[in-house]
């Protein structure tokens, strides 16, 4: 009988460039191709090391300077509302959720062109056009979904979430929403959406994205109970923010080839070579 041996991926690195998150800062990325009959699996293995995915790459921080930015999930299970997400949750009562299969449309290439020129101007996405958005959207090897949000008096489309589909949870790839309704607190109201999301599938998890420690941008995060941040190779419960502070100094990152053998492949290998 032939058998086929599992090749592991070939991990690389980015260029520096400058960070979104601390100024003065620069980002560096380890990156692996997703493609193949195995992408779900690796995708799912490697959301749980800390990578995300950005079309049929998945990444994750591995700045040389710092390693201030942390993979975050939400505990589904440990989760528990604040007030203020029971207002956010109360002011958005109007809006329908609909998923629907990745597919772009004009409708919201048009509010994505909005929520990034209120809120994004000068970032790294400012220039995409309709083309690079139906990419964003649509070139994905896995399960994925656009989660869209309207008003159900007006027909509106409010907001839109490219979310995976994993093993052990949603992960949030990007979501955008119309800037006009700022004060309804719809970037939570999405997030919120999502644990019922999860439990309603009987999922345990919630990716976020990353969250960084001393970024205004990031803040919002960590005012969620049930918040898990992966840190040393394993997922910890956040503690008070502050406590991480000091990954942002320039000897808190390991070298890019310790960073490579400590990843675990979906089948349980870890790339480091047994002694």
């Amino acid at each position: 009988m032939r058998h086929t041996l599992p090749i592991a991926p070939q991990f690389y690195v980015t260029a520096p460039q400058p960070c979104p998150y601390l100024e003065d800062r620069m980002e560096r990325k380890l990156f692996t191709a997703l493609q193949g009959e195995g992408a779900q699996r690796l995708n799912d293995g490697l959301s749980k090391q800390g990578f995300r995915r950005s079309q049929n790459v998945l990444y994750r921080p591995s700045c040389a300077d710092c390693a201030a930015c942390l993979s975050a999930r939400i505990a589904v299970e440990d989760f528990t509302m604040s007030r203020s997400q029971k207002r956010a949750l109360k002011r958005n009562q109007a809006l329908e959720r609909r998923a629907t299969s990745p597919w772009a449309t004009d409708e919201q290439y048009e509010l994505f062109r909005t929520y990034l020129e209120s809120r994004h101007a000068s970032g790294g996405m400012a220039d995409m056009d309709a083309f690079e958005f139906a990419a964003m959207v649509e070139e994905t090897p896995i399960r994925t979904r656009v989660v869209e949000y309207t008003d159900r008096d007006t027909g509106e489309l409010v907001a839109v979430c490219l979310t995976d589909v994993l093993d052990d949870g949603v992960s949030m790839v990007y979501s955008f929403f119309t800037p006009d309704r700022g004060k309804d607190s719809i970037g939570t109201y999405i997030i919120l959406d999502h644990i019922r999301i999860a439990r309603e599938a009987g999922l345990p998890h919630v990716y976020l994205g990353y969250w960084v420690p001393g970024s205004a941008k990031m803040g919002y995060k960590a005012g969620f109970s049930g918040l898990e941040v992966y840190v040393n190779g394993d997922w910890e419960k956040m503690r008070d923010p502050s406590d991480y502070d000091s990954r942002r100094h320039p000897l808190s990152n390991d070298p890019i080839a310790e960073q490579v053998a400590d990843i675990s492949l979906p089948d349980g290998r870890p790339l480091r070579p047994s002694r």
